[in-house]
């Protein structure tokens, strides 16, 4: 099994056990490898989501350059939703889960 094979499998329980959510793994597969490089590093891999800076990233990087959602889309919204999902008090919100329920709650699977 690859690397990048282990952190799926783990994402996918991480998905299951925090959030409640039965993983489509070719969907997440697919969140994953359009993550890149990221996953492997430790800081990187992560979302912080008492930083407002990281949030804006991830508002401006994923969900407006990737998804190509709109600022009229309630952006702000769906990362909330996203975070209350994942439990703001758990340390360790990996960005390939984050990105996997954004695009589920926004429904832009096709954009994969």
């Amino acid at each position: 099994m690859s690397k990048r094979d282990e952190l799926i499998a783990k994402y996918a329980a991480d998905l299951k056990e925090k959030c409640g959510v039965k993983a489509d793994m070719d969907l997440l597969t697919k969140v994953t490898i359009g993550c890149g490089p990221s996953i492997y590093n430790d800081d990187a891999a992560t979302v912080s989501s008492s930083s407002d800076q990281e949030l804006e990233t991830v508002k401006k990087n994923f969900l407006m350059k990737k998804l190509g959602l709109s600022a009229s889309d309630d952006l702000d919204g769906g990362i909330n939703a996203v975070m209350d999902t994942y439990g703001r008090s758990n340390r360790n919100k990996y960005r390939a889960v984050v990105y996997y329920m954004l695009v589920k709650h926004f429904g832009k699977e096709s954009s994969y």
